[in-house]
């Protein structure tokens, strides 16, 4: 007779999104994903096989999360600068604004895991990847408005956004105050953006 599970696999990988977020890959336990979650190691480790592979759900988790936060602003209709500056403001604010400072998981995982993690490397590297496409769409969007200038390389400037996205939320996480960070967010799209 096979034993049906006894716990909400949802919750569980919430609850190890918090742990592994907080303390890291390496430095969490199976002991501590036990008391997080409230389910039994052996139940763990039937429902995910290993840590690693409770670390990858909640990895894709998160990463599915905050592609959709990301998604929901950059769709707005609003001014294609407007709506960048405020997706990268909500990037800052939500490291500095975080008692915790724990940065982002993805950006958290890039710098522990890889190159050596493979499956962590694909996740991070498809939520990156995501998070271009998404911020290219509203850059071409501001390119045909005459917000860019015509040649401009709207794939190049989404990685350079990326980029600083990730930048900002590691130096945020290392203690870095808002208004620093706000400074860079202003610069960089200064230089993306024709001058009005």
């Amino acid at each position: 007779m096979v034993r049906t599970r006894e716990f909400d696999m949802d919750a569980a990988v919430d609850a190890a999104i918090g742990v592994f977020w907080r303390k890291g890959y390496a430095a969490t336990s199976i002991q501590d994903l036990v008391e997080a979650t409230g389910v039994g190691r052996g139940s763990l480790y039937a429902a995910f096989g290993s840590k690693a592979g409770l670390h990858e759900a909640a990895l894709i988790r998160y990463a599915e999360r905050s592609a959709a936060e990301a998604g929901a602003r950059l769709k707005r209709a609003a001014p294609p600068r407007e709506v960048l500056r405020d997706l990268l403001a909500s990037m800052v604010d939500a490291t500095v604004l975080d008692p915790e400072r724990r940065g982002c998981l993805i950006t958290n995982t890039a710098t522990e895991r890889l190159p050596h993690d493979r499956v962590a490397a694909r996740v991070v590297g498809d939520a990156l990847d995501g998070n271009a496409t998404s911020i290219a769409a509203v850059l071409r969007r501001a390119r045909e408005r005459g917000e860019l200038p015509p040649g401009a390389d709207v794939t190049a400037m989404a990685d350079l956004l990326v980029t600083t996205i990730q930048g900002l939320r590691v130096q945020g996480k290392a203690g870095a105050d808002r208004r620093r960070l706000l400074a860079v967010v202003d610069l960089v799209l200064s230089g993306l953006f024709v001058k009005d």
